[in-house]
């Protein structure tokens, strides 16, 4: 989506103008279609490598736009947050060693991201989730500065009229209400494109929507967001919610959300697709174009179809259509935007290699899918692979099968050929295609992350815990070890040096009362879980007072008893608070100059967390604070 004139107060006049350029972009399209004009003696692949930025800390970075600007590489791009970078990596014929080129390319462009990186004190990691995003870093602040996202912001709070409702459940609950779309920043992708014969489209598009569900249950690498365990490749249902268009009403309404799997087989033509997302998604933004589609054609020019583009740019399938040009010449394809970033270029590159020896490999009996399979059967898998990735179990061809089972014997097989098919070079079928097998038999990153994670809880505080699992993700990537090979997490690793903020080392495992709760139960709660700070929220869910132990013993002392007081009558209200930003030294400090063992931590007073002097320290002890 191009920077200039992108315009997201859409005036009258150019959301009048742009429609007009949509709709006679949609007839060119379809002209092009009908006379030959569409590429399809060739066939290309193409891929964007999205990857974090980090501090030395290990958190997420605020320097993509000055390392961007020293890269000095047209390959290279902003996206959403100042911590993330985007490789548009060139087009490759399919043929022969294409994959380990791929390979060697994405390894010269990271390494080179890496050095520049380097030299403002970053890193560079390609992951799904970064594991050490908080909720401080989707704040505004974070977003690049740019008219295209600013404008992308405002237009969905816009569509929605109101903030953003997360909620995700998966082994922990994450539910929030958030003012900006940042949290889309965090997911990183892995997106890879294949270039399809006009005349092929729709059996090739549904053919793809088929494998989605199996092709990612091997792929998940994203199973933690803010500390919670969600799902095993959590992108999918954050990215849906995270821009999500809808709103809520008392009427029952059938809305498609703008980040979409479809509710159908695909029929018709590439264009019936295109019609049917400017039909079911609303313009969010739109820009003045000076060429109309149509001239340019009758003048024997290939159109860029720029409205069609950028409305498409909006519309978010997990396989989405694409129209392009390059050398003067109309191509379509389909983009896969599913799979994660990560955990290294090799399984990537693997990742790419099954999904296109799948793609090319498709067995004559699917060129019509709604003869073979249900599609809510096809959506099932793909829903239940985000869930649960490798141990799910999914529905093919009307018959259950394990997600591994369903890999291994029957779409490895068809990938294998595919890729023969398409005169990839044996070595690089063997060694791209052997990792898939190998990573189904053993276990996938997310599967990797969530056991270490779990095991690292077991001896240190979370963000510790986020930590130090960044830095094995760190140091694997950069030693070249396959995913599937990782050894466990070092538990002696040093995790402490990078812990500065309130929010870091924070208690977020509540336990509180309401102001008009009995003081009793207040006690029994503070006796049973071994606490001796108990936050006190109004009605509202605010923090309205503290209760501690040497409080309730103090007012026990001085009247005898707290049978029949309320909550209310003894807490104290005079309260001392920070917030998630505030640094570990100033709460420290704000702790001995009041001479007390703990604060609570609020944002927009809401209680978050809670420090105690106990929690600080660890770090007091190896920071010197």
């Amino acid at each position: 989506m191009g920077e200039h004139n992108v315009n997201s107060s859409l005036s009258h006049e150019l959301r009048a103008e742009f429609i007009e350029h949509l709709l006679t972009d949609i007839k060119s399209l379809e002209t092009m279609l009908d006379q030959g004009l569409i590429e399809d003696d060739i066939t290309r692949i193409g891929a964007e490598q999205e990857f974090c930025l980090i501090t030395d800390n290990w958190r997420p970075s605020k320097k993509s736009v000055e390392i961007l600007e020293a890269i000095n590489d047209s390959h290279f791009t902003t996206e959403l947050a100042r911590y993330n970078l985007e490789i548009n990596l060139d087009p490759l014929e399919l043929k022969e060693k294409c994959f380990s080129d791929y390979e060697k390319s994405l390894n010269f462009h990271l390494s080179q991201a890496a050095k520049i990186a380097e030299k403002y004190g970053d890193r560079v990691l390609l992951t799904g989730i970064l594991p050490t995003i908080s909720k401080n870093e989707l704040e505004m602040e974070y977003m690049t500065p740019s008219p295209r996202y600013y404008a992308l912001n405002d237009m969905i709070k816009a569509q929605r009229g109101k903030d953003i409702d997360l909620h995700i459940r998966g082994i922990d609950e994450l539910s929030l209400i958030h003012d900006s779309v940042l949290f889309e920043a965090c997911n990183t992708s892995f997106q890879m494109h294949l270039q399809i014969a006009p005349q092929d489209f729709i059996s090739s598009y549904n053919w793809a929507q088929a494998i989605s569900g199996p092709l990612l249950s091997v792929c998940c690498n994203s199973p933690l967001l803010l500390g919670r365990e969600l799902w095993s490749e959590t992108r999918i249902a954050l990215f849906q919610q995270s821009i999500d268009t809808r709103s809520s009403s008392f009427a029952l309404k059938e809305q498609l959300a703008r980040v979409s799997f479809g509710n159908s087989w695909a029929s018709g033509s590439i264009a019936e697709i295109f019609k049917d997302d400017i039909a079911r998604h609303k313009i969010l933004i739109a820009k003045e174009i000076d060429n109309n589609s149509l001239e340019e054609l009758s003048q024997g020019r290939i159109p860029k179809l720029q409205a069609l583009n950028l409305h498409n740019g909006t519309v978010y399938h997990w396989n989405r259509c694409c129209y392009g040009v390059g050398n003067g010449k109309a191509h379509v394809r389909i983009e896969n935007r599913y799979i994660p970033a990560g955990p290294t270029v090799k399984d990537e590159i693997a990742n790419f290699a099954f999904w296109i020896g799948m793609m090319m490999g498709r067995p004559k009996e699917f060129d019509d899918m709604a003869k073979v399979m249900e599609f809510r059967d096809v959506k099932s898998n793909f829903i239940k692979a985000a869930r649960t990735g490798k141990e799910s179990v999914m529905r093919w061809k009307g018959e259950q099968y394990s997600a591994r089972k369903l890999i291994t014997k029957y779409l490895l097989p068809i990938a294998y050929e595919g890729l023969k098919k398409a005169k990839i070079a044996e070595e690089d079928i063997d060694k791209y295609l052997g990792i898939i097998e190998e990573r189904t038999a053993k276990e996938t990153a997310s599967q990797w992350c969530i056991r270490n994670y779990r095991k690292l809880k077991q001896t240190h505080k979370k963000d510790d815990a986020l930590l130090m699992l960044t830095k094995a993700i760190y140091k694997n990537q950069n030693e070249n070890i396959i995913s599937h090979e990782w050894p466990e997490v070092d538990p002696t690793l040093e995790a402490h040096e990078a812990s500065y903020l309130a929010g870091h080392i924070m208690s977020t495992e509540l336990f509180t009362v309401t102001e008009n709760d009995l003081a009793d139960l207040a006690t029994s709660v503070m006796l049973w879980k071994n606490i001796h700070h108990l936050p006190v929220e109004n009605k509202k869910g605010e923090l309205c007072g503290l209760l501690t132990w040497s409080h309730l013993e103090r007012y026990k002392k001085e009247i005898g008893h707290t049978e029949g007081l309320l909550v209310s009558e003894i807490m104290t209200k005079d309260l001392i608070t920070v917030r998630p930003e505030t640094t570990i030294k100033n709460a420290l400090d704000l702790m001995k100059r009041n001479s007390i063992g703990c604060v609570p931590v609020i944002h927009d007073r809401h209680l978050v967390g809670i420090i105690t002097i106990n929690d600080i320290i660890p770090y007091n002890n190896d920071q010197g604070l």
